[in-house]
Parts: C-alpha cells; structure tokens; sequence
C-alpha cells in the first residue's frame, strides 16, 4: 500500500542529502516535491497545503545537532506530520458498559461493507466477545444470503427474519434476541447503494434512531481517493458517525483518502481491510501507518500478525527442538502452512524495515509455497522426520511425486539445512521474539 506516495516522497527528501544546515533556500525544492506527491496522492488540496507549511515551520526552527544529518532531520518532521494528519494514535472501538454494544456499518454499495462486518465480527470473537450479525440490507438481491455465508465462515450467528423487507423490524427483533441469548456485540449490515439518495439516508437515519448505536462505522473503499473523502463527509452529515473504515487500501498505492479524511471529516479511522480473507483486518495505528509510508516498515503489526496465528505452547516446543538440533521438516511444514495464513509474502516483507523499496520491482512467485509443500508432502514421515537419509535415489523419487526436478529439491534441502543451523544458533543467543515467532520458508530469496 502507499507504493506510489513512498516513492515520491523519498525522492523529495533526496533533494537535502549533502546539505549542512537546514535553510529556507535549500528546503524550498523538497517541500515543492511533498507538495506535489501528496496532490499527485489524490491528497486534499488544504490538507496538502497545511502539511507543507507545518513542515516548513518546523523545519527552519529546528537545530541539526550532533551526528544528525539534514535529511535526517526532516524525514523525523514529516513522520510526526504524517502521524499527526493520520489521527495522532490508535481510535479504538467503544463498548457499551451495559451489553449489547451496537454497531451500524454504513457505506455505498461495492465498498466492501458486508465483508467488513464479518470481519469485524471474527476479530472481536477472537478477543473473548459474543457477535451477532445483523442483516438490515433488504435491497441489494443476495445480501443476506452473502452475510450468512460469511457468518458461516467466521462461525458467528447471523440474524435474519424469512421474507421480512422491512429493516427497522429486523434490528428490533435483533435486539431482543441478543438480550435473549447474550450476545454482547451486534453488528448492523445496512443498505447500500450506488449513490447518495435520500430513500438510503432516510432508513439509515431511522435504523440509528431505533438502534442507538455505540458506534457508527462508515466503510469506504480507499482506491477511489477523494470520493471517498466526499462520500463520508455526506454521510456524516446526515447520520454522526463515530469513525471512518477503509477497505481495500492493499490495492491503493496513493493514499489520499488516508491522509485526508480526518483532516475533512473530523472522524478518526478506526479500521483498514487490506484483502479479501477475514483475518485481513486491522485497527488503524496512526504511527505504524506514517512509518510503511516513509519506507521503515512496520515491525510491530508483523509480530502481532504471527502471535495470531502461532500457538505459545507450540512455540516452547519449537524452541527446544531447535536447541537440541532436532528441528525436521514436519516442523518446517507446519510452519509454512502458519505463515500461509498470515497473508501474502510480499505483504509480510513489507513490514519489515526498507523491504518495500527493495521489492518494488521485485516478483516474489507465491507459487513458491505449493511447489515447497509438494515436496515435502512427497516425502515418507522417515524422510521428514530424518532429512539425513536423503539420499540421491530418495531425491530422485520426490522429484518425481512431487512434479518437481532434482535441482528443486536439493536447493530445498540445503536451503532447510542452512536455516536450521541459523536458528539454532539464534536460539542459544536468545532470539528476538519476532524470529522466535516467524521464519520465512526457504525458497523465498530475491
């Protein structure tokens, strides 16, 4: 996300490298080039303007000191700019202090609502809650059978009334059965259209007032920039939303909407959605997101991506094994198959400090991990659990079974060796908890 943004600013903040002092002269061109990557960003044009003068004033008052460089200095001014225009900290979800805690989800149709609700349902079942979906979109054909599968997939109930067209009715009857069967959060789907009209506005508007939600989420699809801006401050003009969730901000490498729509509405972002999975959902960091624009990565989302997925005891498990050099490729395999869950390959790189200018012309093959996997499955539990029995002959049969060629499979091997004797080693030395949480597959390398 944010490729094209990035690229732009590091250019602009390029123009400083081998200045001594910070002066208005010599800052002109780097704040003209931000200018003109936040605008070319589908940034709102005052949004953009105000960050380059609060850089500017920031930047002539402050003194380069010590070992610091310039540029240095700047990329600091416009990471607390960018955290700042982003929301300053993380807007977290209100709970009610008396359950249910009601949550309406508006947005214009293909925003990526209904998916959203599911999603949001999965994360805060994972946190110990009790979600009910609610189906209110009585309009779009196969909405609420769309819901229900989803519902099904997260295995979260979802509250539907057979050949009911009226949405006011349904939420009423949902409340009661929350009450009913505790369920402590619901999740209202509403309509949603293709426009702004006034028969959507008038039944959201009715919903909220029967519902009286905790939070009124508006959903909006990131990659169309500025409309997006647009569409949530109509929205809250009209129904008071508590904060703003951005779906499909994998696919936009502008970041317009991001940077512009605190700035607009006055409604902090409180979620992203970066895929299609129901797992591809996280709480907006304001901080975490300036840093993946300017290129340092994301270290933290990372670790927590992989504590979601990777079991504690499991881990202690792994631990020992690779003290005792007894890590084997059942092992291996099952960590590939818990760093699949966690997301595309190139999107995990991202994270890490510098990778997502390093990758940016870079074809990292996901296949990757289907051709690892069918090697290894096409290995006997003898071969997997004792990698050292495989011999030439051994290796020609997995080949074989596996559609692969003996070049594919003795790379695996010694690439399997070399990484267990890399984390053993890490582990006598106390590893980081990020590498004792997560480590990339063989095969990988760019």
């Amino acid at each position: 996300m944010f490729e094209s943004l990035q690229e732009k600013l590091e250019l602009a903040l390029k123009r400083l490298k081998g200045q001594a002092v910070i002066t208005e002269s010599n800052i002109e061109d780097a704040l003209r080039e931000i200018r003109r990557a936040l605008i070319e960003a589908d940034v709102n044009l005052n949004v953009a303007k105000k960050f380059v003068e609060d850089v500017k004033a920031k930047a002539l008052g402050t003194e380069v000191k010590g070992k610091l460089l310039p540029e240095q200095v700047i990329v600091k001014i416009v990471y607390d700019e960018l955290v700042e225009i982003l929301g300053k900290k993380l807007s977290d979800l209100v709970f009610s202090p008396t359950p249910p805690t009601k949550i309406l989800v508006a947005g214009l149709q293909g925003s990526g609502k209904t998916t959203f609700c599911a999603k949001l349902g999965k994360s805060l079942k994972k946190k110990g809650r009790q979600p009910l979906l609610v189906a209110c979109d009585t309009h779009r054909p196969a909405a609420i059978e769309q819901l229900k599968q989803l519902g099904q997939q997260a295995n979260i109930p979802v509250f539907t009334l057979a050949g009911e067209t009226n949405a006011l009715k349904i939420a009423e009857e949902a409340l009661s059965y929350a009450r009913k069967f505790s369920r402590d959060v619901l999740i209202f789907d509403t309509a949603g259209r293709t426009t702004i009209d006034q028969e959507m506005m008038d039944e959201v508007e009715k919903l909220a007032k029967l519902v009286n939600p905790t939070e009124t989420l508006f959903v909006c699809d990131a990659m169309i920039g500025q409309d997006a801006v647009t569409t949530a401050k109509a929205f809250d003009e009209k129904l008071p939303l508590t904060g703003i969730v951005l779906t499909k901000l994998d696919g936009d490498t502008r970041g317009g909407a991001a940077l512009s729509v605190l700035s607009v509405t006055g409604k902090p972002i409180k979620f992203i959605s970066t895929g299609e999975k129901l797992d591809a959902i996280e709480p907006f960091h304001p901080e975490r997101i300036a840093s993946r624009i300017l290129g340092m990565g994301d270290i933290v989302t990372l670790v927590e991506k992989a504590e979601q997925e990777f079991d504690e005891q499991k881990a202690k498990k792994l631990e020992e094994k690779l003290r005792k050099n007894q890590f084997t490729f059942e092992d291996f395999l099952e960590q590939l198959r818990m760093i699949k869950k966690m997301g595309p390959i190139r999107d995990l790189l991202g994270f890490l400090p510098g990778m997502d200018k390093a990758l940016r012309n870079v074809n990292i093959d996901e296949r990757q991990f289907a051709r690892v996997e069918a090697i290894i499955l096409s290995m006997t539990k003898e071969e997997r659990e004792n990698p050292k029995i495989l011999n030439g002959s051994r290796r020609r049969r997995i080949a074989l079974g596996s559609g692969t060629s003996i070049q594919d499979v003795n790379r695996l091997i010694k690439q399997f060796e070399d990484m267990t004797k890399l984390m053993k080693t890490i582990s006598r030395g106390g590893k980081s908890k990020l590498l004792r949480n997560f480590n990339l597959p063989p095969g990988f390398g760019m």
